[in-house]
């Protein structure tokens, strides 16, 4: 019996409780209209939606910056100048790629037997080192090999080769860039 009424009473008060608190509960009851995102992304009503990050949210590949897209540097998805990196791929095109880094802005060719001297052997490597679309922006290494009996062995790099690649890929990321803006 006083397990009974134990039991009556707590459900007395329960049932008080969610009586009192269901009388004070506003209830929103507009839906968005048809065509609208539940979100309230379109409709006015619910206000523009928040990013968990603030207004802008996280920027991870430097994209959305107009002025620097504009310049090549963004928007891509690459890290760093897009001028300067399709301009390094394609003066390079006529070597086999052994790796291609656009975050780091790094592309190494794999050896490159000229038909016109197939004892030497050339390999290179570009680093972009800018975002910007600037003379200084591009740096070549280059390595040359000559043959001797079964193996190779490294010779001197004339360095006007070097810039002479250099100067090629910065004429094509111009030749880009203007192309882009037409």
């Amino acid at each position: 019996m006083r397990r009974t009424l134990t039991h009556l009473a707590a459900v007395a008060v329960l049932t008080g409780l969610a009586a009192g608190c269901a009388s004070d509960a506003k209830v929103e009851q507009r839906y968005p209209d048809k065509g609208q995102t539940t979100s309230g992304a379109n409709n006015p009503e619910y206000g523009q939606p928040q990013g968990l990050f603030g207004e802008g949210g996280i920027n991870l590949f430097g994209g959305g910056n107009r002025s620097r897209d504009a310049e090549g540097g963004g928007g891509s998805g690459i890290g760093v100048n897009a001028y300067l990196w399709r301009a390094s791929l394609d003066t390079v095109a006529f070597m086999p790629l052994a790796s291609a880094d656009p975050f780091g802005g790094v592309i190494i060719t794999d050896w490159y037997a000229p038909p016109e001297a197939p004892d030497e052997r050339f390999k290179a490597t570009v680093y972009i080192l800018d975002r910007q679309l600037r003379a200084d922006g591009v740096r070549v290494a280059l390595f040359k090999q000559r043959r001797s009996g079964p193996d190779w062995v490294n010779a001197e790099v004339d360095t006007k080769l070097a810039t002479e690649l250099e100067n090629s890929i910065l004429a094509r990321a111009r030749e880009l860039r203007v192309a882009g803006r037409q």
